[in-house]
């Protein structure tokens, strides 16, 4: 066979090749779904400088912060969400699916810190992944009466968009908070509540 007529075939491998990578990456990524994360002091990627604290909050200080990546896409309600419209505004970034346990447990605590920090420029958003039908996810806001936007993520997509050490958001539930300038500031990886919620968006509030 001449190697005008391999070519083809080698081009299929390699694409097919690339698809499993990104799917693995995707998987690799969710692997801690629902689990109980590590406590905040995994680092996303080389170089990452942040402190971890005992209750699996980890924080960067204002000056070493990584720029968030640009989050946009169809929200839950058939919307859209882009992050880039918030600047200037404290982002609350939680990534949820309707089939893990812990999501369930945390909701009615994002929802009151939402509703109580709306009039002080905060602005939460959703990620919601692993939800390969929407109808489960309009379900679990309808019953927990979740009013911000989520962004339908079943792949994940969004998740991978987090630049390498940064703090990414690496098991479902993650939170992360963005401050006024687009800059990620802190992150959990597990179910927070409502206390914890309150002292990642607070210094950030109450910077200058």
């Amino acid at each position: 066979m001449s190697a005008a007529r391999r070519a083809p075939r080698s081009r299929r491998v390699l694409t097919r090749r690339l698809s499993l990578t990104a799917g693995a990456a995707v998987g690799a990524l969710l692997l801690t779904a629902c689990g109980e994360g590590d406590g905040g002091t995994t680092q996303s990627g080389s170089g990452a400088n942040f402190v971890a604290g005992k209750d699996g909050i980890s924080k960067v200080a204002k000056g070493e912060r990584k720029e968030a990546p640009r989050l946009k896409g169809e929200t839950l309600d058939g919307g859209t969400f882009d992050l880039a419209d918030h600047r200037g505004k404290v982002v609350v970034v939680n990534v949820w699916g309707s089939w893990c346990p812990p999501c369930r447990a945390e909701a009615s605590n994002l929802v009151k810190v939402a509703e109580d920090t709306a009039d002080q420029g905060v602005q939460f958003v959703g990620l919601n992944t692993r939800d390969f039908n929407k109808g489960p996810a309009i379900a679990f806001e309808k019953d927990y009466e979740v009013e911000y936007p989520s962004i339908y993520d079943p792949q994940g997509k969004q998740i991978l968009r987090f630049p390498r050490g940064s703090l990414s958001p690496q098991a479902i539930p993650s939170t992360v908070v963005i401050d006024r300038d687009g800059k990620i500031a802190a992150r959990t990886l597990q179910a927070v509540s409502e206390k914890q919620l309150r002292s990642m968006i607070d210094p950030v509030l109450a910077e200058k």
